[in-house]
């Protein structure tokens, strides 16, 4: 089982080979010590300082990413990834800040989940699915490429498109989610994003995104927003003004799980669809540490074959079902199923 796990986890993650990136100072030699190479939440850092030409050291405190921590801190209550690990020495009058990047893993093995093919239906197979979400019942899809993408409602059973507009050329499709009667939908590298009304599909306003540098996949929780930027990060968002808030950085307990695309709020977790990697993890949003993987695979083997066939993309929770929602990009099915943990 271990063995089978580490194979999908080969598949889906990047392995960070060097944990630590330090800095230290030339002059004095003064350098940070984590003494261990892999940290992981839960681990006690035990902090020493490097002292080679033997400083007459008074004093040394420690912050992690801007907040103060003890020499011998444990891990708990942390989000996962790359932080910044500083040191402010002082020395026979003097002061010197250090510093050295480290990354934090979590620290368990995610779970295996298999599926159950509940229903297969019929799904617009020139549609490159890039956004999937039920609302009230109803299904909404937004699809990609330049001069193709759409906003769509469609009935999930017959594959009819209920309403449909058309995005302008120059904009690139991405994910969509709705909230409070509001559908926000996504751009690729545009770093527009618009909101519309979603009984109407009136476009009521437009929105810029701010340090995450593209528009992938977007979800919400009925209060913030998530979103992706097809990096390990997924950021927060305030619906009332848009503005990003914060993010969390994605991670198994050996490295970072890049190229996170659709995202999906299921039950207080965050299931993302990993670029060309047809699998979803399924993520822990106070932490991002990986819990669960999905391999959805074999599903592209049931579908018709053709040039335009792209990977799987599109996940939406049916509430009332209690169901997952999958398709992929120019697939010509939609499939619901339901997952269950080996």
């Amino acid at each position: 089982m271990h063995l089978y796990k580490y194979i999908i986890l080969i598949c889906l993650s990047i392995f960070l080979i060097n944990c630590n990136g330090t800095n230290g100072s030339e002059q004095t030699g003064l350098k940070i010590d984590t003494q261990i190479k892999s940290i992981h939440i839960g681990d006690t850092l035990n902090l020493t300082i490097t002292n080679p030409k033997n400083l007459n050291i008074t004093k040394v405190s420690y912050q992690l990413d801007g907040k103060p921590i003890d020499k011998n801190a444990v891990l708990n209550d942390i989000t996962l990834g790359k932080k910044s690990l500083t040191a402010t020495v002082n020395y026979d009058d003097e002061t010197e800040t250090i510093s050295q990047s480290i990354n934090i893993y979590n620290n368990v093995i995610p779970a295996i989940y298999s599926y159950e093919i509940v229903n297969t239906y019929p799904h617009d197979i020139t549609s490159y699915t890039q956004g999937l979400e039920f609302y009230n019942g109803e299904l909404y899809e937004s699809t990609g490429q330049y001069g193709e993408s759409k906003l769509r409602k469609v009935n999930f059973e017959t594959g009819e498109v209920l309403q449909n507009i058309d995005l302008e050329d120059r904009f690139f499709g991405e994910g969509l989610t709705i909230l409070n009667d509001q559908l926000y939908q996504l751009t690729w590298k545009a770093k527009r994003g618009f909101i519309y009304d979603v009984n109407t599909f009136e476009k009521v306003k437009t929105f810029n995104y701010g340090k995450s540098k593209e528009g992938w996949g977007i979800c919400n929780d009925g209060t913030t927003l998530y979103k992706t930027d097809g990096t390990e990060k997924i950021w927060f968002i305030n619906p009332d003004n848009m503005k990003e808030t914060g993010h969390i950085e994605v991670y198994t307990e050996i490295g970072k799980i890049p190229s996170l695309n659709e995202l999906e709020w299921i039950n207080g977790k965050l299931f993302a669809n990993i670029y060309q990697r047809n699998g979803v993890v399924i993520i822990d949003p106070k932490t991002g540490g990986v819990e669960g993987v999905i391999d959805f695979k074999p599903l592209r083997k049931l579908v018709t074959k053709h040039d335009d066939l792209d990977v799987l993309n599109g996940i939406a929770y049916h509430p009332e079902r209690e169901t997952i929602f999958v398709t992929g990009k120019n697939w010509d099915k939609l499939f619901e199923v339901k997952i269950k943990k080996k």
